[in-house]
């Protein structure tokens, strides 16, 4: 939620399909974007070909320094969903019910992982309808002080 808000601050359409479709990436104003993705997808497959070819995409789109922050992100997801995986943590309430949109435009709850999460009632829906306009105008405040 706070990234599609941080780039909708400044009036631009966020696509969230740029995080995990590199086509899509690539239309993004995000500097390297379709590289970046290439480099999540194949780091986290076995092909060591395909690895390499998206790591080497990455430094000559944004730098040496830019793949090793880039490594270190895809690195550290990985750790948080083993662990979330592992313990069997299903999304808190507020987050199903705060990303049930996301998680289906991306495809997400195709994952075995989602099983553990409870479905988005009625209730919640509307609620979440209705806390919708709120939770937006207090992630764009957030993502303007930041910017600031």
């Amino acid at each position: 939620m706070m990234l599609r808000e941080s780039i909708e601050t400044d009036g631009a359409e966020a696509d969230l399909r740029a995080i995990t479709d590199a086509a899509a990436a690539a239309g993004s104003r995000i500097p390297g974007a379709e590289a970046l993705v290439a480099f999540a997808n194949a780091a986290l497959g076995d092909d060591e070909a395909a690895i390499t070819k998206a790591r080497d995409r990455v430094r000559d789109a944004l730098g040496s320094a830019a793949l090793v922050d880039a490594a270190g992100v895809i690195g550290n997801f990985e750790r948080m969903v083993r662990i979330a995986d592992g313990t069997g943590i299903p999304l808190d309430a507020f987050v199903n019910v705060g990303t049930e949109s996301i998680r289906e435009e991306l495809g997400i709850d195709r994952f075995a992982a989602a099983e553990r999460t409870r479905a988005v009632t009625a209730l919640q829906r509307i609620s979440g309808r209705v806390l919708q306009p709120l939770l937006r105008r207090a992630m764009k405040r957030m993502a303007r002080s930041r910017s600031d």
